[in-house]
């Protein structure tokens, strides 16, 4: 009997990075097929585009000689298009609508799962809930880093558009301080992605944990931070808050300005604690998030 059994261990702790590897490209299949992903993806692909571009040169190009907003020249506006600034303009607006959205993302990943029965399914009927789930958060991975490629392609193509229109600058930054500030728009967004999956996971539906996360992003921790000013006990918690560290962590490669910068863009901590704090929660939500599915019943 024994010498049965070990073979079939040693076959099944063999065959998991194969269970892993299929349940990857199926969460793959599925998340490319699924229109409410590209609707998603679309939505900040257009918002970036939009308040980061379009917006900025229809005010630029409606401008006079000596127009200026927000206490920003002309000159400087332009400047904060061209391609050299693409180390700035990438990940500005990721860690509040941004990773918004990517939330959102992460929670109708794991949530409708759930809704639509498919868990159960897969769950009872598939490979086991460790490969199952740990294919999900990697599928999910993935898509948001091919969201922050598409994005770094759409603001290089729109700032090459400006400098032509503009007879400005076509020349790039340099590649160390590109890869730097992918690396940051990638963490920022691959985090809130993991937290939205793991409250989709806690809700087992899309609906509340989308609510819960939004409110959550935009409101809540902006009111702590309000609340933060006058109570010493709550501007300490606020600063190991998920929205501050991430904020922060941006807000220092791209330099926050006064009341008139990016909204999310913060300097509460520093870099290091910023960015350390921001790596522990990207291994920590999806940590918890699997080791729910393999605790929990999915009826």
């Amino acid at each position: 009997m024994s010498t049965t059994t070990a073979p079939r261990a040693a076959t099944a702790a063999a065959d998991t990075p194969v269970e892993i590897a299929r349940s990857t490209r199926a969460e793959l299949l599925r998340l490319r097929k699924w229109p409410a992903v590209w609707v998603t993806i679309g939505s900040w692909l257009a918002m970036n585009a939009m308040f980061a571009y379009l917006f900025n040169y229809l005010t630029y190009s409606s401008g006079e000689s000596n127009f200026s907003t927000e206490g920003q020249s002309r000159a400087d506006l332009l400047a904060d298009m061209l391609p050299a600034a693409l180390p700035t303009s990438l990940p500005q607006g990721m860690p509040m609508f941004g990773g918004a959205i990517m939330m959102v993302l992460g929670a109708i990943v794991a949530g409708n799962g759930y809704g639509w029965g498919s868990w159960k399914t897969v769950l009872t009927q598939g490979p086991s809930r460790t490969s199952t789930a740990i294919g999900s958060l990697a599928a999910l991975g993935t898509l948001v880093a091919g969201v922050v490629t598409a994005t770094l392609v759409t603001d290089y193509a729109m700032s090459l558009a400006v400098a032509l229109a503009e007879s400005g600058s076509t020349a790039l930054p340099g590649l160390g301080e590109m890869l730097h500030s992918y690396g940051i728009a990638l963490l920022v967004m691959e985090t809130w992605a993991m937290a939205g999956y793991l409250l989709g996971t806690l809700a087992r539906g899309p609906a509340v944990s989308v609510g819960l996360g939004l409110v959550w992003g935009l409101v809540i921790e902006n009111l702590l931070r309000g609340v933060g000013s006058s109570l010493s006990w709550v501007e300490a918690f606020t600063h190991v808050l998920p929205g501050t560290v991430m904020g922060s962590l941006v807000g220092q490669l791209v330099g926050v300005d006064g009341p008139d910068t990016t909204p999310g863009l913060l300097d509460t901590v520093g870099s290091g604690q910023a960015l350390w704090t921001t790596i522990g929660y990207l291994v920590l939500l999806p940590l918890i998030a699997l080791w729910l599915v393999r605790r929990r019943d999915v009826v």
